[in-house]
């Protein structure tokens, strides 16, 4: 398993930003690469790559690809719903339609659906409170989220 020449040329140009001995302050973006490079998740011989491109233990790409939730440890489907879940989203509903993307898609949190199109996810803080209840779909945000509004989206990436 290698990056692209491509991947690999912006994975050196961004380890360059660094000085000598701090590599590992490239971790994050790297691992965004790593993530769009294969197949939109991290399984552990893609994260000891990381480990070994930036000269650091994997435990250390371990400790940071389970922390943030924008990191997936297992295949996703193609459109992935992250339902903030933080209190101000669930003072307005975000639990109502939690519940909803479950029985509609026929999944739970964590799940993806049997043809590989859905993804639930539940996460953290997305810094929309004033819009909630939302979720993230890939990098858009969708807001003042209701029954209709999921349903609508469900049926937008069908098409």
């Amino acid at each position: 398993m290698e990056f692209s020449n491509d991947s690999l040329k912006k994975v050196h140009e961004l380890i360059s930003h660094y000085p000598e001995g701090k590599q590992k302050s490239a971790l994050l973006p790297i691992l965004h690469i790593a993530q769009k490079e294969f197949d939109g998740w991290l399984d552990v011989p893609v994260m000891d790559y990381v480990a070994s491109i930036l000269n650091i233990e994997p435990i250390e790409v371990y400790e940071v690809a389970t922390f943030y939730s924008m990191f997936n440890l297992k295949p996703v489907g193609k459109y992935v719903f992250e339902v903030c879940q933080t209190g101000p989203c669930m003072v307005k509903g975000s639990d109502d339609i939690i519940s909803y993307i479950k029985e509609k898609l026929d999944i739970s949190v964590g799940e993806t659906t049997p043809d590989g199109l859905f993804t639930l996810k539940t996460v953290e803080c997305l810094g929309a409170c004033g819009y909630a209840p939302m979720m993230q779909l890939g990098k858009t945000y969708r807001e003042h989220l209701s029954k209709e509004k999921v349903d609508a989206i469900i049926a937008e990436c069908k098409n």
